[in-house]
């Protein structure tokens, strides 16, 4: 038999698009429009409605970068139009969609004359169905148009000003299409779905394939069938062509799976939260309308906020979504607040990710998640599974490794383990997309790419448009209809997350384990972007854990005399956890986005600021004498953790000598020499006697490297950056300073147009030398990095993470090592060998490399690097520029725990306070090793007293915690303070007597018979 196959499918291609998609709407008659600007931000719809809207012409011009153009469309629908059985009357609106990728560019909400809301409009999803207007055959419905322009401009990454409304120019950048009433054809629309999934499967399966053939044949008979000029009313025949390969059954063994609607819309990216908002508004609706048009479909919603948001602006949207939650259609997973970055929140941060969240999804649904849902982020830290565990969910879905660039993960189901030895059951999509179409070439992949074949069957395939919202379409919902059982093709199921994760943890019980971070081989520059972003985020932080603290200190110690702040404290945290999403924190958002976000900063500073003024002054009462407190866990100045009292004294004064330019300043602790060019060239502390600096070799070396990634330039760090490195070894001028408490050596230095001064302070009894970098950073597509090579032979460097820490190599043995060339640290890095190590802590910074190399000595030079500054062009071209002040210590001789102390004194900084009394602290812990995260008063307003600590070293240790106030008890509870059996920890004599694993993370109810708080 002659191949004609490929000449059959071109014939196919250009029937649907000639003659089948033009028939979708047979009849079409334009509308009357008319239209209203709102002269800034968006307005509520009862406020445009007021408006005077003027005429409107067709195919005009509108919408400059960011505006909202409200048009007004009405008219009549024809006679007879909709009577014929099998068809329809619908609203089509184009807004002049200069693409057909939803969420990127101009986009509509439709809404009816009383204020609620249709539906949305976008490319692939422009109809509006006329019994979604309110019965009749008049039309008269508002669609509200943002001109969000396309900022992505093909993936091109070409610096734009359209992310900045300053520089997004006034020029109007879409041009009206076709708005009219339309008979929708539901035949050839059908018929259309048809084609779409046989054509999709047809060109996934082998060549030598029966099916193959069979399916192209039917289609062939489909096109000789119909009436190329009668496409309507030969449709029907069409379809009956199609209809035994659409009915042949999938085979016994056929991959299943389980797909759940869903729109991963980003809280902020390349448009502002405020657009985030309405992009939700949109999306949620047209799920909705979806629900209601097919009950047995199903959507999953993560993000607490996004549905906060919808309670706020659009009630009446929420009341439908609130019914569908019960109907079990509309589905909250994932028990966030937001979708958050996991390599850069604290510790406590990612706990409240979870506490706000679910708490949320339960006092609003009544549901409480099972899954973590983390698509999208930018790699995984090691301790989540213990955090997820800890807020009583069960399951963890991702998608985003997919993206390695290097190595393949080598399960898509497994159990990972974290940190502490908590294992969580993981699954990852091998579908390779959160935005699926169904399509078949989707589903076909997600069967030949399924990694867990002969032991598991099924996978999940979230489906719908989204990054810019959108969400499943209803051609995608045929698509899974057909595809429920369909030969050659994976079994489709629309269900639920917890749907799948139940069969599949049924089925697949001898799982893979895959021990530590779930580290992201790429988008590594995020560590970096946006400083300021980063600095607001820990500062902010660390704000909130001296507000807690202080505000729960005085509730327990005045009483009735102070209020504890209970709603704004939960208001700043959850704005705090909005801004740890991930393309904010991360810094890979348009400019819009950090410029709300370092007013944010800034206003939770404030607030904070004040919080902590009130309990502080409440707790020691007016007075002249001086007082530290101290919020951290560890004594410093002689006054004990958590506790307010009288500094003592440092240590021996600071003594100065000048050599060759430069100086050796001696604490009788450390030794730190710096030469004339303001480079530490000696570090020693006296304990060991032995120098931290390699022979021949400095620290404080500012290196300024070339940073041109390949792609995703605000996202993306690549090894090659490392070809092209400057040393900033000469300085412009090296001076000293005396201050009360010691003495700062200041070294200026000029790179390109930029200035850099430096204060290298050692302060009276410190333990570290202090280094505060002011940088006005005028640079572009250049990285800026802090240096210290070290003479410690260390195989691997230890980094902070939440509740703990994570391990790396400093070799690249491996392609899997090798990947690691930037990583992301706390609050502290330490490298050491046995007997010795070093720890660099920092104020703000989260990036961070280390390389070793061996001298021709022998010895070995561990080099660890800390990433300051970036100034990528894409999408926020000025990113970066301006004034910064990076802060970081160097401790020689140090251990993990001194790592640890040292990182909470470089971000919690000294706070005094004058009064008249000093104060005791809550909570006394008999071991240093057990670090006190978190002290708060109980979300359910009992004024009992929460305690989150965990263990710090990496060890098993010992302790009791004992409460300091009329406590009546202690109980364990997890993350959502709910009582659980802990292991490790009981209560003896009204105390937590605790044995807890490396890195275990507890949390302690301390009873208190007292008042009840607001809640």
């Amino acid at each position: 038999m002659h191949d004609n196959r490929r000449i059959t499918e071109q014939r196919l291609d250009r029937f649907v698009r000639d003659r089948i998609l033009p028939a979708v709407y047979g009849r079409s008659v334009p509308l009357e429009l008319s239209s209203w600007e709102a002269p800034g931000e968006p307005v509520p719809a009862s406020e445009a409605m007021r408006q005077l809207f003027t005429p409107q012409e067709h195919g005009a011009a509108w919408g400059k970068a960011w505006s909202t153009k409200w048009l007004r469309l009405q008219g009549e629908v024809p006679e007879g139009w909709g009577s014929r059985e099998g068809t329809a009357v619908e609203i089509v609106v184009d807004l002049g969609f200069n693409s057909d990728v939803p969420g990127f560019q101009c986009e509509g909400t439709a809404w009816r004359a009383d204020g609620n809301i249709i539906k949305a409009i976008s490319p692939r999803n422009y109809h509006v169905p006329l019994k979604l207007l309110g019965g009749g055959l008049s039309v008269d419905f508002y669609v509200e148009a943002a001109a969000n322009p396309d900022v992505a401009q093909g993936w091109s990454f070409v610096p734009t000003p359209l992310g900045d409304k300053a520089t997004s120019g006034d020029e109007p950048r879409y041009r009206l299409g076709r708005i009219a009433i339309a008979e929708l054809n539901e035949t050839v629309w059908e018929l259309n779905q048809d084609i779409w999934t046989l054509s999709g499967l047809m060109h996934e399966l082998p060549m030598e394939l029966p099916r193959r053939h069979d399916i192209l044949r039917a289609l062939e008979r489909m096109m000789d069938i119909m009436d190329p000029d009668d496409v309507a009313g030969t449709a029907a025949a069409g379809r009956e062509a199609l209809a035994g390969v659409l009915s042949q059954p999938a085979y016994a063994s056929a991959h299943q799976l389980v797909a759940t609607g869903h729109a991963h819309i980003d809280s902020a990216w390349l448009w502002p939260v405020r657009e985030t908002i309405r992009k939700c508004a949109r999306t949620f609706s047209n799920v909705v309308a979806l629900m209601d048009e097919d009950p047995g479909f199903v959507f999953s919603c993560s993000s607490a906020q996004q549905l906060a948001w919808i309670k706020e602006y659009f009630p009446e949207l929420f009341v439908r979504i609130r019914e569908k939650v019960k109907a079990g259609q509309f589905v909250p997973v994932g028990g966030m607040w937001v979708e958050s970055d996991t390599n850069m929140p604290g510790g406590e941060a990612m706990a409240r990710q979870f506490v706000e969240g679910k708490s949320f999804f339960q006092r609003e649904f009544g549901v409480e998640c099972q899954e973590a849902w983390l698509p999208d982020s930018f790699g995984y830290s090691g301790a989540l599974p213990q955090i997820v565990k800890a807020a009583g969910s069960r399951w963890f879905l991702t998608q985003k490794i997919s993206w390695n660039k290097v190595n393949r993960m080598p399960h898509h189901t497994f159990s990972w383990e974290g940190i502490d030895g908590t294992r969580l059951f993981t699954h990852f999509p091998p579908v390779d997309s959160y935005n699926a179409e169904l399509h078949g070439r989707e589903l076909a992949h997600a069967e030949r790419n399924y990694r867990e074949h002969g032991r598991g069957t099924m996978s999940l395939v979230p489906f719908g448009y989204g990054d810019g919202g959108g969400g499943p379409t209803r051609e995608m919902v045929a698509a899974a209809h057909r595809t429920k059982d369909l030969e050659g093709s994976p079994k489709v199921t629309i269900g639920t997350p917890r749907d799948f994760f139940t069969a599949a943890e049924a089925e697949y019980s001898n799982l893979p384990v895959w021990v530590g971070e779930m580290y992201l081989e790429m988008h590594r520059g995020t560590y970096t972007s946006q400083a300021k972003t980063k600095l607001g985020n820990r500062r902010s932080e660390h704000l909130l854990r001296e507000a807690e603290l202080w505000c729960t200190t005085a509730a327990i110690r005045v009483g009735e005399q102070y209020t504890y702040p209970t709603q704004e404290l939960k208001r700043l945290w959850q704005l705090v956890l909005l801004q740890q999403f991930h393309d904010i924190l991360p810094g890979s958002s348009i400019a819009w986005v950090h410029q709300d976000a370092e007013r944010n900063y800034e206003a939770i500073s404030r607030d904070l600021e004040a919080i902590i003024n009130d309990a502080a002054q409440a707790l020691v009462g007016q007075g002249g004498t001086e007082f530290l407190l101290n919020a951290a866990p560890h004594k410093r100045l002689g006054v004990p953790p958590l506790a307010v009292g009288q500094a003592g004294r440092a240590g021996a004064p600071v003594s100065v000598t000048e050599t060759d330019g430069g100086f050796v300043l001696d604490n009788g602790v450390i030794r730190a020499v710096l030469d004339g060019n303001g480079l530490l060239t000696s570090l020693v502390d006296h304990a060991s006697g032995r120098d931290a600096i390699a022979p021949g070799q400095a620290g404080n070396l500012l290196e300024l490297y070339r940073d041109t990634p390949n792609e995703w330039d605000a996202w993306d760090i690549e090894e090659f950056y490392r070809h092209n490195v400057t040393p900033l070894a000469t300085a412009d001028a090296v001076g000293l300073e005396r201050t009360a408490t010691g003495a700062v050596v200041v070294v200026k230095r000029r790179v390109g147009s930029s200035t850099i001064t430096q204060r290298l302070t050692l302060d009276a009894g410190a333990e570290s030398l202090a280094i505060s970098t002011d940088v006005d950073w005028q640079e572009r597509e250049k990285m800026l990095k802090l240096a210290f090579a070290l003479d410690v032979r260390a195989d691997r460097s230890a980094s902070e993470t939440q509740f703990g820490h994570v391990f790396r190599p400093t070799h690249t043995n491996t392609s899997w090592d090798a990947a690691k060339f930037e990583i992301c640290a706390h609050r502290w890095i330490h490298v050491a060998e046995p007997g010795y190590g070093v720890a660099l802590s920092n104020g703000s910074s989260y990036g961070h490399d280390v390389t070793r190399a061996v001298r021709d000595d022998a010895g070995t030079t561990t080099t660890v690097r800390v990433s300051l500054l970036r100034s990528a062009r894409f999408p926020d071209p000025e990113a970066d520029r301006g004034q910064h002040t990076l802060d970081v210590s160097i401790r020689p001789g140090a251990g993990i725990a001194d790592a640890v102390e040292e990182g909470y004194r470089t971000n919690l900084k000294p706070r005094f306070i004058r009064g008249s009394r000093p104060v005791e602290p809550l909570l006394s812990v008999s071991n240093p090793a057990l670090v006190v995260e978190a002290v708060k008063l109980a979300e359910d307003g009992s004024g009992d007293v929460i305690v989150r600590l965990y263990e710090s070293l990496g060890q098993r240790s010992k302790g009791v915690v004992r409460a300091n106030f009329g406590s009546t008890g202690v109980t364990a509870t997890d993350l959502l303070e709910r009582p659980t059996e802990t292991p490790g920890v009981k209560e003896v004599q009204g105390a937590a007597e605790l044995e807890l694993r490396p890195f275990q993370l507890a949390t302690l109810r301390f009873a208190v018979q007292k008042r009840r708080f607001a809640v």
